[in-house]
């Protein structure tokens, strides 16, 4: 009996460990239509992402006060932004949380990123991803037409590397 109830806390203990890896915080999924969201410039521009279908879009939640964003960042605008910038079929947008516009603008220049930095100054963009609580580095693939096809949390250079080959096949395609 007791080795009967080991091997049952053995099981369960494995299981719950899984479960807490694969919660990552998203309340979205790869597979569903991308919710819309309003996407606010610091110029006081407004968009919203539906009109971007037709795009390859990828959305990437951080924050000044985030040391793992600034860490991901510089990768971001060297392997994603520069070499897609001019690719009309790609859109990228960096989306600050719950920061001013004078501390997302200090934070792009400090991290020395010229992809563009939107204002999330409610967290209500992030809030539509990701639930309350959830930390932010975290990138959000968007598919021409409109599905989300890829989610990453935290910076981990292989899971990278894999999002920008989506991206990369992504664009591709007609």
């Amino acid at each position: 009996m007791k080795q009967l109830t080991f091997i049952l806390l053995l099981v369960m203990t494995c299981s719950l460990a899984k479960a807490q890896k694969d919660d990552r915080g998203y309340i979205v999924k790869v597979g569903e239509k991308a919710p819309d969201i309003e996407l606010l410039f610091p110029d006081g521009t407004k968009k919203h992402l539906k009109d971007l279908k037709g795009k390859v879009i990828m959305l990437q939640f951080t924050a000044s006060w985030c040391g793992v964003c600034r860490k991901e960042m510089p990768f971001i605008e060297k392997d994603i932004w520069l070499k897609y910038k001019n690719n009309p079929d790609f859109a990228l947008f960096g989306i600050d949380f719950k920061e001013s516009k004078e501390v997302t603008e200090k934070f792009a220049k400090d991290i020395k990123i010229t992809y563009p930095l939107l204002l999330d100054p409610e967290g209500k963009a992030f809030y539509t991803f990701a639930a309350q609580g959830a930390g932010v580095t975290r990138n959000v693939i968007i598919d021409k037409k409109g599905n989300i096809v890829f989610l990453t949390r935290l910076y981990d250079p292989k899971e990278f590397e894999e999002m920008v080959k989506v991206i990369d096949q992504l664009l591709k395609e007609k």
